[in-house]
């Protein structure tokens, strides 16, 4: 009887953190019940499956529970499933006899890190062409950039001591680069056009939006803006675009999936797997917080999730094929009415809590 009524309890949990997400609140305390998605698919479906085992189903109360239960756990998987190899791609397999490719590295370095030598053997294993590197300050600065220098002579570099540091390094030519602070002085964005070996150019975005936290950003109405603003620069763009960086935010999020709909960039993680980059440190609460988003000119002919660097996040590992003449055959359908209404509400929202 114990077990019954604790399964009943955790059911109404389930069911309060499962639509928490659809509340239009913009607090920490409930953005955060976006992250652990697969964490609660997994504890929903062995609470049905205990229940609908270990008790006789008789009373209408047990099968509304039963349904209550069942319903959650079908949502929820609908969220997680397209990050499943069940789920069709939604970037489709490049060629290797394209005429530009690109291989692209991102990794959240963790600023209080300091094995250098774990990050560079990382960073050697994969030989990409970009690499990003937040969370990086004078001291990742001074250890990393001689050495890399050497191998990719085009750089920007904005190195902080608040955690929100970024070096960019690449072997392709880099022009019209800028350090933009789209929502807060101390945040900042490397933009940068970058010329691919078939001599075509593209526009990267790299971000690290600040994440909603009860110390720093009460609500996400920071992260939410900044991804709104990158995501209509990406859509605006007569370029094909790459964003990268720690979003902190995860793939299924209602944001992250404005954001796509908005900026009509592709997810290299769909249909290929979930490729959680957060927590390293903790096998039991990690989730995909550091993405990498392209444009339809791009398709994908490997992606990997780093090993272990030092840092509380993975790297994450993508070569690309650039191949502008198929790229009308995935690309989305265009934002609604409404996303572009709700993508320049939540711009204009950041800007009138500056104001108050």
């Amino acid at each position: 009887m114990k077990l019954k009524i604790f399964l009943r309890i955790f059911a109404v949990i389930a069911i309060v953190l499962t639509l928490l997400p659809f509340i239009a609140v913009d607090y920490w305390f409930v953005r955060m019940f976006d992250f652990p998605h697969v964490q609660l698919t997994l504890l929903t479906m062995i609470a049905f499956l205990t229940y609908f085992l270990r008790f006789n189903i008789r009373k209408v109360s047990d099968y509304l529970f039963i349904f209550a239960l069942l319903g959650c756990f079908l949502f929820q998987v609908g969220k997680v499933y397209p990050y499943t190899a069940f789920a069709r791609y939604e970037v489709y397999k490049g060629r290797e006899d394209a005429a530009s490719k690109l291989r692209i590295y991102a990794a959240n370095v963790l600023q209080k890190n300091d094995d250098v030598e774990k990050l560079m053997a990382s960073m050697q294993q994969y030989d990409a062409d970009i690499v990003l590197l937040t969370e990086t300050n004078a001291f990742w600065r001074d250890r990393i950039a001689p050495r890399l220098r050497a191998s990719h002579p085009y750089f920007e570099e904005v190195p902080l001591e608040n955690t929100y540091g970024m070096l960019l390094f690449s072997r392709l030519p880099l022009y019209d680069k800028s350090v933009k602070f789209m929502v807060e002085d101390t945040i900042p964005s490397i933009h940068t056009k970058i010329i691919l070996p078939g001599k075509d150019t593209i526009q990267l975005f790299a971000i690290h939006p600040a994440p909603p936290t009860p110390s720093h950003n009460p609500t996400s109405v920071d992260r939410d803006a900044e991804m709104m603003k990158i995501a209509r620069l990406s859509r605006e763009s007569e370029l094909p675009v790459i964003v990268l960086g720690d979003f902190n935010d995860v793939a299924w999020s209602e944001t992250t999936s404005l954001f796509q709909s908005v900026s009509g960039l592709l997810d290299l993680r769909k249909g290929r797997g979930l490729f959680s980059t957060f927590n390293a440190k903790n096998w039991l609460l990690r989730w995909p917080l550091d993405h990498i988003f392209i444009s339809p000119a791009f398709r994908v002919l490997d992606v990997q999730r780093g090993g272990q660097t030092g840092s509380d996040h993975f790297p994450f590992y993508t070569k690309l094929s650039f191949e502008p003449d198929v790229a009308h055959e995935q690309e989305l359908p265009p934002p609604t009415k409404e996303q572009l209404k709700e993508a320049y509400d939540q711009i204009e929202n950041e800007k009138e809590q500056k104001n108050d």
